[in-house]
């Protein structure tokens, strides 16, 4: 400033060539003691290790899928017919009648015979004959269900002998194979026996009595098969005191 004032004022210093000379001399004894300074480089920059990736090779585009010719209605129509016809076909085949079967017959199954119903009764009548005499002696010193099995045992003996012309029935046993069961008017036989010409039958009855024990208002009866000679000891069965009409 001093030096701008001093030029401005139009003088010359002759001090100011030497403070010039001073002021450069300084400046060179500066820079011979200052310390070597580096040049200033630019940081390196962080180095990153590059991996080289191949890319996959492009699959190749799929072919776009062919197309199909629409299908011919005739075609299909056609095979609906035929569908239609093997059904229909298949309908009528099942409605038609299974062949049949040979009929088994079922086994027959044994069992006592059913018992007829006797449309006329006969005991009555044989105790009014003159040669029953003894008989209704017999029947008067009997009473309830004692007199009840003798009246039905009669007319059993009667309907065999009608029933069966020749066979000569002349004797009963209601109990041969079971108990007789006699309960007030009826009397049931499921096991007797009768004797013709020194044989032995099986018979089953059902006989109904009047209340006053005198006549037999109902009679079923069913004649068995022949009882075998072996048994008849078994069941007191007795061939003598019988007529033989043989």
């Amino acid at each position: 400033m001093e030096h701008a004032g001093l030029l401005q004022r139009g003088k010359f210093d002759p001090a100011l060539p030497v403070s010039l000379v001073l002021h450069l001399a300084i400046i060179v004894i500066l820079l011979a003691f200052l310390p070597d300074v580096q040049p200033v480089h630019a940081p390196p920059e962080d180095s990153v290790d590059v991996e080289v990736v191949t890319p996959p090779p492009t699959a190749a585009p799929s072919p776009p899928p062919a197309v199909q010719p629409l299908p011919d209605r005739r075609e299909d129509n056609a095979n609906a017919a035929a569908e239609e016809a093997a059904s229909a076909q298949s309908q009528t085949a099942s409605r038609e009648p299974l062949p049949s079967l040979p009929v088994v017959p079922k086994p027959v199954i044994s069992g006592p015979p059913q018992l007829t119903q006797a449309n006329e009764l006969f005991s009555a009548k044989t105790l009014s004959s003159p040669r029953s005499r003894q008989a209704l002696k017999m029947l008067a010193t009997l009473s309830g269900g004692e007199r009840n099995l003798q009246l039905c045992n009669l007319e059993a003996l009667e309907q065999i002998n009608r029933s069966r012309p020749g066979s000569k029935a002349d004797l009963l046993a209601p109990y041969a194979m079971k108990p007789e069961r006699v309960s007030g008017s009826s009397v049931e036989v499921v096991g007797g026996a009768f004797r013709s010409k020194r044989n032995w039958f099986s018979i089953r009855f059902h006989c109904e009595v009047d209340p006053a024990g005198k006549t037999v208002t109902a009679f079923a009866y069913a004649i068995g098969d022949a009882i075998p000679k072996e048994e008849w000891q078994d069941h007191n069965l007795v061939a003598e005191d019988g007529e033989d009409d043989q």
